[in-house]
């Protein structure tokens, strides 16, 4: 058995309805704040209902929890798992009740998101102290592991579920499909002030490495908020008009900056680009995303082992692994109120820690 200080792990989600009366207050929390305009929540509180207001991401991130305590409970370390969602059920600081009268003290906290960026690992640090905030006396220490964007567990998976995709299409244009891999846009202010993009292009890099001499391109899905604030381009149905324009046959979209099958994946992707594609005549197939591959739970496994037992620091390519500890202002985006964030015990110095961004 591990010795550790730890007394649990945390998986933190995003969260999403589980019903056609979730849907409404769900948008309304994840917006909350932000200027979205009503008839764009609205507009997308649409694609929930086309799908019987139900998101599917509550569901994987049930199925990963059992995956990785099947995993961990055979091979360790011997930690209980705990979830909790950053805007529905079960909510943060929900779970942290539980794991204070469970007699957790410290946990450490794995987020359902590869990349640095204020909504993808900033945010979440800031949830996280404000539901232990919320909870008050007893609450339990949590640390976050560091971002995954390079690490075997989820670049490694890729491959072969690309290739599960490439053998979905028409024999004849196989061998001539364009790689699209997409992830979900954000302001370009938020891009400016963190690695999101460098670090999707790295990640795209070694997993186009197995497939030289296939085109491939970044892009990005999910755009919301006003029409006069600049967010990340080129969008995925753009950038399918131009293949087609190029004379491009067949296309596999890879969802490389979601790990699970969430709303943005299965209306902007499986819905909205599929149709772009049928439209130009482009043979189109999604591939899946990791979920729950046995390589990317045991990543997760991996992960925890760096900071309960000093475990192998495992990344791809020349970036090296990503610090624990964020500084004060990693991928914090100016004109956004500054909020307290968890802190981070780092189990060690970080190869490339005195780099730019997070």
């Amino acid at each position: 058995m591990t010795t550790t200080d730890y007394d649990a792990i945390l998986l933190v989600s995003f969260g999403g309805p589980e019903q056609e009366a979730d849907v409404i207050p769900f948008m309304e929390r994840v917006t909350a704040g932000r200027g979205i305009p009503r008839e764009r929540l609205e507009e997308v509180s649409q694609h929930y209902f086309q799908f019987g207001g139900r998101s599917p991401i509550n569901d994987q991130n049930r199925a990963l929890k059992a995956a990785l305590e099947t995993l961990i409970a055979t091979e360790g370390p011997d930690l209980p798992v705990y979830w909790g969602n950053r805007n529905w059920h079960p909510l943060l600081a929900d779970t942290l009740r539980e794991m204070r009268d469970d007699g957790v003290r410290r946990a450490l906290c794995f987020v359902t998101s590869a990349y640095s960026s204020y909504s993808g690992c900033r945010q979440y640090r800031e949830n996280l102290a404000a539901a232990r905030a919320e909870v008050g006396d007893g609450a339990p220490e949590l640390d976050k592991i560091r971002v995954y964007y390079n690490h075997p567990g989820f670049v490694e998976p890729q491959v072969s579920i690309i290739r599960d995709a490439l053998g979905q299409l028409p024999e004849d244009v196989r061998d001539d499909a364009a790689l699209v891999f997409t992830t979900h846009s954000i302001p370009t202010t938020m891009s400016r002030h963190s690695d999101y993009e460098v670090q999707h292009y790295e990640t795209c890099r070694l997993v186009a490495e197995a497939f030289p001499g296939r085109p491939w391109q970044l892009v990005y899905n999910s755009r919301s908020g006003p029409a006069f604030v600049p967010w990340l381009e080129p969008d995925v149905n753009d950038h399918l008009e131009q293949l087609a324009g190029q004379g491009t046959r067949a296309v596999v979209v890879v969802p490389i900056g979601f790990i699970s099958d969430h709303m943005e994946v299965i209306y902007d992707l499986d819905v909205e680009a599929a149709a772009t594609a049928g439209r130009l005549g482009l043979a189109f197939a999604r591939a899946a995303t990791v979920g729950t591959d046995d390589r990317f739970v045991r990543g997760i496994r991996d992960l925890v082992l760096e900071r309960v037992a000093g475990g192998p620091v495992a990344a791809l390519g020349t970036r090296g692994p990503n610090w624990d500890v964020c500084p004060v202002d990693c991928c914090f985006t100016p004109g956004q109120e500054a909020r307290p964030t968890v802190a981070q015990a780092a189990s060690r110095p970080r190869p490339g820690a005195d780099r730019p961004g997070a």
